[in-house]
């Protein structure tokens, strides 16, 4: 996954850190450079969504036990094999 643009932080890296991003298991010096990369790159962005809503799901399913990293790594793969196509419709005013 990648926006296409060039970054300091590559998106392969971003995207194998984010758990730890959101687990809040790192250093402040890499928190900012994923912070950075997040403001740059949207699809990044999107991905951590994801991460970020299947921990709540997992979490809220488990009663607070952690979830096994194989678990998770089935459940974020199902969600990204899903395809999500957005329409959006306009009306005109003119009459």
């Amino acid at each position: 996954m990648s926006c296409g643009n060039h970054h300091d932080t590559p998106c392969s890296e971003v995207l194998e850190a984010v758990s730890a991003y959101l687990d809040g298991e790192m250093d402040a010096h890499d928190k900012a450079r994923l912070a950075q990369h997040f403001d740059e790159c949207s699809p990044c962005l999107q991905e951590a969504g994801v991460y970020e809503e299947v921990k709540v799901l997992i979490a809220r399913s488990c009663g607070g036990d952690p979830c096994p990293d194989e678990v998770r790594a089935r459940v974020v793969s199902r969600i990204r094999s899903v395809s999500v196509t957005w329409t959006t419709t306009t009306t005109s005013t003119d009459g």
